[in-house]
């Protein structure tokens, strides 16, 4: 993996939050600054859920079983990672970054993986697969440094 070089943009995010970083140092001093933040107001399934679980009957017998409700959080952390995979799409098109490196915890890396255009994985020169959102950015800065090493 690359180093982020000058001008080298890293997204870092989990499932609800999108910090848009670029280097504006080098690979040896690295000097981040956000450019752009993304969140995500996504409650709990529960807040989410317009009624209770709904039940059904076995059959001729009295005996009623619970059906499993839609789990809308979980949901709406895969819809977060798709739009995000758009963003990307829509940033590399316009020509606003020409290296990314992607910090993201494992399930949401992988998330964004099955969603990237060509456009946007030719332009990946790394990935973190850790979940540094609500980190300092000096903190992302050397877990950055350190991991792409």
């Amino acid at each position: 993996m690359a180093e982020p070089a000058t001008d080298t943009w890293i997204l870092v995010t989990d499932s609800e939050k999108a910090l848009f970083l670029r280097n504006h140092g080098d690979a040896e001093f690295p000097h981040f600054k956000v450019e752009q933040i993304e969140t995500q107001d996504n409650p709990s399934t529960g807040e989410q859920a317009a009624n209770r679980p709904g039940r059904f009957n076995d059959g001729p017998n009295v005996h009623r079983s619970a059906v499993a409700d839609t789990d809308w959080h979980e949901l709406a952390k895969e819809r977060f990672a798709h739009d995000l995979a758009d963003t990307l799409y829509k940033m590399a098109h316009a020509g606003r970054f020409d290296r990314m490196v992607i910090a993201a915890s494992p399930k949401i890396l992988g998330e964004l993986r099955g969603n990237f255009h060509k456009e946007v994985e030719d332009r990946i020169v790394g990935e973190i697969p850790k979940t540094l959102t609500n980190h300092t950015l000096e903190d992302i800065e050397k877990s950055i440094v350190s991991e792409l090493q």
